[in-house]
């Protein structure tokens, strides 16, 4: 059975098949096509342009690596939420037009639950809780009584928002987590900055303004980069550490494209060392948004859950959140 995954929630258009063979599961391509500045954000409309303009580059991609043609495909799955209204648009709508065009069946999948459901396809983990890092999410999830439940979040902005904030008050263009994390590796002095930890939840935008008004221009960019790391991803762990302590689980799986900072995976694993508990990393390419996991996550809910969409009213939901989401395939 071949499964076809789009993702279009943020910056990345992706398309991915899946091959899966009774217990075998093999991603046979990832493709993506990434939205990228060299000064500022995302700019919403022309992310949409983006997304529009590479849909049928990239699958074109993504069934040649696979050596598969869309008569091939026995499932299409589409991420539907949460997301940028106009990124989500442009992935729904295309994922649809496919879906009615060669009259194939079609899912919606909740992006979040995706990056947690991608540890089941390429790790042992069987119950963990996950600590999602993206741009707009920072979420400690695991599952419990019927739903994926979320434990602990930020109070305002996500990591990656924060990380790419912080970027471009240095000058620096989108994506700014991966030159953070260059200038990061040479920094060695600690600047004490606010750890706004509470409770299971963290915020990040009293740490933006406080960087922007006692930090920057006083300090090299080195050192700042590094105690912002030190100081954030410490944050991160503690609510991590947190959950899986409240959940009583030893399991723990980094999601989203902030898990691949090697400094926030390093804390991790130490804290799981202590506890005596695993730490799962996925690779980087399946970390960052991609339309594998949401390849393997749409035939888990179609296979093992018995959801199915209407390829002609699938909508999107930009907000909604992981918890809203009834779990039918455990």
């Amino acid at each position: 059975m071949y499964i076809l995954g789009i993702e279009a929630t943020a910056h990345t258009f992706g398309a991915a098949v899946l091959a899966v063979s009774g217990t075998k599961k093999r991603i046979l391509a990832n493709v993506r096509d990434m939205y990228k500045t060299k000064q500022g954000g995302l700019i919403p409309v022309k992310l949409a342009e983006h997304h529009e303009a590479v849909c049928a580059a990239v699958l074109t991609k993504a069934l040649a690596e696979a050596r598969v043609t869309m008569q091939d495909i026995a499932l299409i799955a589409v991420s539907n939420a949460p997301g940028l209204g106009h990124a989500l648009k442009a992935g729904v709508i295309f994922a649809r037009s496919l879906a009615l065009l060669h009259k194939k069946p079609i899912v919606g999948v909740n992006h979040c639950i995706a990056h947690l459901e991608v540890a089941s396809l390429i790790t042992s983990a069987r119950d963990p809780v996950l600590l999602y890092c993206s741009g707009a999410n920072t979420q400690v999830i695991a599952y419990d009584g019927g739903k994926y439940r979320i434990f602990g979040e930020t109070l305002d902005i996500g990591i990656g928002n924060f990380l790419d904030t912080f970027a471009r008050k240095l000058g620096i263009g989108f994506p700014g987590g991966p030159i953070i994390e260059t200038f990061a590796e040479k920094g060695a002095q600690l600047i004490t900055l606010p750890y706004s930890v509470k409770g299971m939840d963290v915020a990040f935008s009293g740490i933006l303004t406080y960087l922007e008004r006692k930090v920057l221009g006083r300090y090299s960019r080195e050192d700042i980069c590094f105690s912002v790391q030190e100081t954030v991803f410490a944050m991160l762990v503690e609510v991590a550490e947190r959950a899986m302590a409240h959940c009583d689980k030893d399991e723990l799986v980094l999601g989203g494209g902030v898990a691949c900072n090697k400094r926030l995976q390093a804390m991790a694993q130490i804290m799981c060392e202590d506890r005596n508990a695993r730490c799962f990393i996925p690779p980087n390419n399946l970390l960052l948004d991609n339309a594998a996991m949401i390849a393997w996550t749409g035939w888990l809910m179609h296979t093992k859950g018995g959801v199915s969409d209407d390829p002609r009213t699938l909508a999107t939901h930009p907000y909604e959140r992981t918890d809203d989401v009834r779990v039918t395939w455990r």
